[in-house]
């Protein structure tokens, strides 16, 4: 846990314009996780253009936040204490650091109607963007604005949509608690909360719990150079398409792939191994040796479809990769 002597020197910053027009009220949050900095460079540049008047709002109201993980970004790591991205909610009794993230970030979420969180990833492999579910009325993540997030989707400028997370998640946190089951209460604390159901709520989730609508653009690899513009560029656009900015809607991206998440598999044992160094996306044909379970069980794919996610470094009981297979959803 963070010292008391480190704590006073963080602080949580956020910067707001507003129009006279009425309009949308948008957030764009950048280093959620303290070693994607793609997104902080991008809005400290929007920033500074509107702070010039060179880009002016016309209708309703931005919020950015540069660095919304402080301490994470301090550190130039992922986490600062935890991954904030995972069981983001308030919290009466803040433990960790990202507890008290929460308690800032959550009012400010809920003060807004559309989310745009901006992240890179480790592995190789090219931007896309993670959308929420189709409209539903179910218990994991009842929604109603999936229109508005494909209409913004093909409008930031990539051309892969990725969507099926929470509801994967969930199938993977009942596997995980089935397993937990079976060693007679000796699992470690990192086995136990990867197996609470609240643990896949991160940014987006929970912007759509209280109301709004939102989406998460992975823009390239952490030292990609194209990254900060992949992110500029979603942002102008975003502004864009809301109507805050004039110029009006930008052309949607066409030959978009959809991609739907359909299982997460977890490492067993530290030892467990991949076939090859794997990157998100690379293709995976029904059959392939994906990877080798310590005991030499082969974990092959059952159908056709990408691999997403994959990481080696991945410690037992964590998340290993995520499967994916073809949606028309956007098409």
């Amino acid at each position: 846990m963070s010292s008391p002597s480190e704590l006073p020197s963080l602080h949580f910053k956020s910067a707001s314009y507003a129009s006279p027009n009425a309009g949308p009220r948008l957030l764009v949050t950048g280093a959620v996780h303290g070693n994607e900095t793609c997104g902080t460079k991008a809005i400290r540049r929007v920033m500074e253009e509107m702070d010039a008047g060179s880009l002016q709002l016309i209708a309703g109201a931005v919020t950015f936040v540069p660095v919304t993980n402080p301490l994470a970004y301090q550190r130039g790591e992922r986490s600062g204490e935890r991954n904030l991205n995972r069981k983001l909610q308030p919290t009466a009794e803040p433990k960790e650091f990202e507890d008290h993230v929460a308690n800032w970030l959550c009012p400010l979420m809920a003060r807004h109607e559309v989310l745009l969180d901006l992240h890179s990833f480790r592995g190789e492999g090219g931007a896309f963007v993670m959308v929420g579910p189709e409209n539903n009325d179910g218990a994991i993540e009842p929604f109603k604005f999936a229109a508005q997030e494909k209409a913004m989707a093909l409008r930031l400028g990539v051309n892969r949509v990725v969507d099926g997370w929470l509801s994967t998640y969930a199938r993977g946190v009942e596997k995980r608690r089935q397993y937990l089951a079976t060693l007679d209460g000796k699992a470690d604390p990192v086995q136990l909360l990867n197996a609470d159901p609240l643990f896949g709520v991160g940014t987006t989730e929970y912007m759509r719990s209280v109301g709004g609508y939102a989406m998460t653009l992975e823009c390239g690899q952490h030292q990609d150079p194209r990254a900060p513009e992949i992110a500029y560029r979603a942002i102008i656009n975003t502004l864009a398409h809301l109507g805050l900015i004039a110029g009006g809607d930008p052309e949607p991206v066409r030959n978009m792939e959809g991609l739907r998440i359909y299982d997460v598999v977890d490492k067993a044992h530290r030892d467990d191994s991949f076939s090859r160094p794997w990157s998100s996306f690379d293709e995976l044909r029904k059959g392939e040796l994906i990877g080798t379970r310590r005991d030499g069980t082969p974990v092959i794919a059952e159908i056709d479809g990408r691999i997403i996610f994959p990481d080696a470094n991945a410690q037992a009981g964590e998340e290993w990769f995520y499967l994916t297979k073809a949606s028309t959803r956007v098409s």
